[in-house]
């Protein structure tokens, strides 16, 4: 767990400087197409402090577009608030805010900085089709998402695949709509190739990301229940009444236990999360492991 939680904290500087590498080299191409380098000074400040925007208020805009309500006290839902208080107990980690989501779709997420500002909330689709063991699995699922710091690289990694796209957007309208002072046909050709495909790589990187956290997540919340069978059974319940959030936003997607936009089978490839297939395969293997 220690390994993992470490390995998550150099990934993020790992991730923060890679994606800085993608910003930095599409500010030198809009740099070179124009012969202007403060283009590459204004790039790099432009997505850094968008990032930084995003490390602070992410949560919030999560819950926004969510419509979470939080829970005031424990006697708003007692089953949850002492699900989640529990867990925390058991793991030593920081009791987090708990929300509710009105929404018949079954689903929850956590998100926040760290343990000490982490949030977790579940849909009343959940709470209602869920027993008390598998509300204690998705839980403990979120819960390793705080523990192991997967909220904090969530979300950076979210807010600097945005940066890239809107940097990308940027330069590719000043391309076409700017004046081009380089007059060398190949190096726009290049910088505009660039910069359509740099979106799609980003966008790669965090699904790699997000896929690899989801089961590291499912191991987590595994080993703190004991009960690896109870998480497994509510990803089925999960796969058998899954449905599209009513309020659906694709770039919060990553957060949810469960894809909630229900892609076809071509966006599959693209998807947020692992099969849940293979995520209750590899729970049943550490079933039988115990």
């Amino acid at each position: 767990m220690y390994r993992a939680i470490a390995k998550n904290k150099r990934n993020t500087v790992f991730i923060i400087l890679f994606f800085l590498a993608i910003i930095g080299g599409l500010g030198w191409l809009a740099a070179t197409i124009y012969n202007d380098l403060t283009i590459v000074i204004v790039t790099l400040a432009i997505a850094t402090a968008y990032a930084l925007f995003q490390y602070f208020t992410a949560d919030k805009q999560a819950l926004s577009m969510s419509g979470a309500v939080e829970l005031g006290s424990k006697a708003d839902h007692p089953r949850l608030w002492r699900t989640v208080e529990n867990l925390s107990i058991t793991t030593g980690t920081p009791m987090p805010r708990v929300f509710v989501i009105s929404d018949p779709a079954p689903n929850a997420f956590a998100t926040g900085r760290d343990p000490q500002h982490a949030v977790v909330a579940a849909t009343t689709g959940l709470l209602e089709i869920m027993d008390d063991a598998e509300l204690e699995g998705v839980m403990a699922h979120e819960l390793g998402h705080v523990r192991n710091y997967d909220i904090r690289l969530s979300m950076i990694v979210f807010g600097l695949v945005v940066a890239v796209g809107f940097i990308s957007d940027m330069l590719v309208r000043m391309a076409f709509f700017g004046r081009n002072n380089n007059g060398n046909p190949v190096v726009l050709i290049f910088g505009l190739v660039a910069m359509l495909i740099a979106p799609l790589v980003a966008s790669l990187v965090q699904l790699a990301v997000s896929r690899q956290r989801e089961y590291l997540a499912d191991a987590t919340g595994a080993m703190t229940t004991r009960h690896p069978d109870a998480l497994a059974r509510a990803l089925a319940k999960l796969e058998a009444y899954g449905r599209p959030m009513k309020r659906q936003n694709s770039s919060m997607a990553h957060l949810w236990i469960a894809d909630p936009l229900r892609p076809g089978i071509v966006d599959r490839l693209f998807a947020t999360h692992p099969p849940i297939g293979e995520r209750i395969k590899r729970l049943e293997h550490m079933g039988g492991s115990f």
